[in-house]
C-alpha cells in the first residue's frame, strides 16, 4: 500500500503539490509512473500560467475544470497503489509500468490515452454540464496552443533519453500511425465530441456513457502496450536498446523546468 495521498485537490497548486509527491516518490521507487506525472506537470505549469496572465476568457472556470480533470488522474493513481479498482484504461497504463519492455514513449502515450480520451470529456461535462458545455468551447480548445508550445521541448527530452525514437516511422508507418495516432489536437477534438455527448445526459446515461468509452479507450492502450505489428514490436525493442533504462534519471530529466516558466513563488510576489 501507498504512502501518498492522492485526489481531493481544490486548487491548481494543490494538484501540482500532489504531481510533485508523485514524481518524488516515483524517483525513490524507480517507478515508470513517473514519466506520465512529469509530463503531465508540465502541462499543469503552463496552464496555471496561463490563468494567471489572463489568457482564457473564464480563468476561474478553467482552474476548476483542471482541477475535476487532475483529481480523475490523482485519485485513479491513488485507487491503484492501494489496490482499490480503477477505470479499465487506467488500469492498463499503471500496469506496464511495472514492465521493462514499454519505451518511455509508450508509457506517455498511455497515460494520455486514459486522460485526454477518457477524463477530459468527462471532466468537461461535469463543469460545465447540459447547454453550459457549448460556452467551455474557446477556452477548452486555447489548451491546443498550450500543448503546442510544449512539443519540442517534450520531444528532446525523449529523444536525448531515447536517441532511436525516430525509427518508429521507418518501421511500420502504418502502425506508426495508429500507436502514436494520437496527435494531442485528434485527441481534444475527440474529447470534445465525448463532453458534448455526455453533457446532456442524465447521471445513469452517463454512467453507461463513459463505461462504453471506458472499453474503447482501453482496448487502445492495449494495441499502444502491445502493437499487432511482430515487425514492429521488434523495432520497438531495438529502441529500447538505445534507450535509458535508468528510471530516476528519465524522470528527472522528463521533470525539468520549463524555460521561463512562472515559479510559485514568483507567482505569489506578483499577486
Amino acid at each position: 500500500m501507498s504512502s501518498l495521498q492522492l485526489g481531493g485537490a481544490r486548487t491548481i497548486d494543490e494538484v501540482i503539490e500532489q504531481m510533485d509527491e508523485i514524481i518524488a516518490w516515483s524517483i525513490s521507487e524507480k517507478s515508470r509512473l513517473g514519466y506520465f506525472a512529469a509530463l503531465y506537470r508540465k502541462v499543469t505549469v503552463k496552464v496555471r500560467e496561463g490563468i494567471f496572465t489572463g489568457d482564457f476568457e473564464n480563468g476561474p472556470r478553467m482552474e476548476r475544470l483542471d482541477v475535476v480533470f487532475a483529481n480523475r488522474y490523482l485519485e485513479a493513481l491513488g485507487a491503484y497503489l492501494n489496490g482499490r479498482p480503477t477505470s479499465k484504461s487506467w488500469e492498463v497504463a499503471f500496469e506496464q509500468a511495472g514492465r521493462k519492455q514499454p519505451i518511455i514513449m509508450q508509457h506517455l502515450l498511455l497515460g494520455m490515452n486514459a486522460h485526454i480520451n477518457l477524463d477530459l470529456g468527462i471532466a468537461a461535462a461535469q463543469v460545465c454540464p447540459g447547454a453550459e458545455i457549448k460556452s467551455l468551447y474557446g477556452d477548452f480548445m486555447r489548451i491546443n496552443n498550450i500543448l503546442s508550445s510544449l512539443v519540442d521541448e517534450v520531444e528532446a527530452e525523449v529523444s536525448e533519453l531515447s536517441p532511436w525514437i525516430g525509427l518508429l516511422d521507418r518501421i511500420d508507418p502504418r502502425v506508426a500511425d495508429a500507436v502514436v495516432n494520437f496527435s494531442m489536437q485528434k485527441a481534444r477534438d475527440a474529447a470534445w465530441e465525448f463532453a458534448q455527448h455526455l453533457a446532456p445526459l442524465t447521471e445513469v446515461e452517463q454512467v453507461a456513457a463513459i463505461q462504453w468509452k471506458d472499453e474503447e479507450i482501453a482496448l487502445l492502450a492495449r494495441i499502444v502496450a502491445r502493437p499487432p505489428s511482430l515487425l514492429f514490436r521488434l523495432g520497438l525493442r531495438v529502441i529500447a536498446w538505445r534507450e535509458s533504462s535508468d528510471v530516476r534519471k528519465n524522470i528527472e530529466v522528463l521533470n525539468r523546468a520549463l524555460p521561463g516558466s512562472v515559479t510559485m513563488e514568483q507567482k505569489s510576489a506578483a499577486v
